[in-house]
């Protein structure tokens, strides 16, 4: 590729990611400035409310909130609750999720040996993953191929052109990918979480694009 070719599609992504953020920008910073209000009314009614307690001390337990949060650790409850997030389903998840650069983002290994560890298991959990990709996608890939054939074979018999076939094929097998990968796992998150269909459908992409935002987790 021609270093030309390079610079145009360098500000071609360019384009796309200032179009992004002026779209995303659009649509979550008045959603962000709410929130930002209802909380500091939330905090002056609680004060309002509770005059044995200060600004220091409310801001002190918001903190110690937060970080509880970022180290995955629920703070409302019961003091007595034991569940932990780092239990062997839970850590066999969290394992899954670094082999297939996910990365939710809702737990991360906190301590020097978690880290550690986490860095050894990604780069050789990493490759061994996208051997078993590359022998599933080849698999599928025979199996699509077959399936085109068929089809094509079917649509020559009807006495249809060679162009219409290939496009009719594409679009069949492209809106079946879209019903197997997306769809089905969206109806089945659905069902099991409780989510609504866009929140359904929302998870299984940026989970199948390897995103992984964190702010929907099964």
């Amino acid at each position: 590729m021609k270093w030309k070719t390079v610079l145009a599609i360098f500000l071609l992504v360019v384009l796309y990611l200032i179009i992004g953020a002026t779209v995303f920008k659009a649509l979550e910073q008045p959603q962000e400035s709410s929130q930002k209000y209802l909380i500091v009314q939330e905090k002056i009614n609680f004060l309002s409310s509770h005059t044995c307690v200060n600004t220091s001390e409310l801001e002190d337990l918001v903190k110690q909130v937060v970080s509880a949060i970022r180290a995955g650790v629920n703070p409302s409850g019961h003091p007595s609750n034991d569940s932990s997030m780092w239990d062997l389903s839970s850590s066999f998840f969290f394992a899954g999720t670094v082999i297939t650069t996910i990365g939710f983002g809702n737990v991360s290994p906190h301590t020097e040996g978690g880290r550690i560890f986490c860095i050894i298991y990604a780069l050789l959990g990493i490759p061994l993953f996208g051997f078993l990709l590359a022998g599933v996608g080849d698999q599928l890939g025979t199996i699509f191929g077959k399936g085109i054939a068929k089809v094509e074979k079917m649509f020559v018999k009807w006495n249809v052109s060679q162009t219409k076939i290939r496009v009719t094929s594409t679009v069949l097998f492209i809106l079946f990918g879209c019903l197997l990968f997306v769809a089905l796992p969206a109806l089945i998150f659905q069902h099991i979480e409780g989510w609504s269909a866009l929140e359904a459908i929302y998870f299984v992409v940026i989970t199948l694009t390897t995103i992984g935002f964190g702010d929907f987790v099964a």
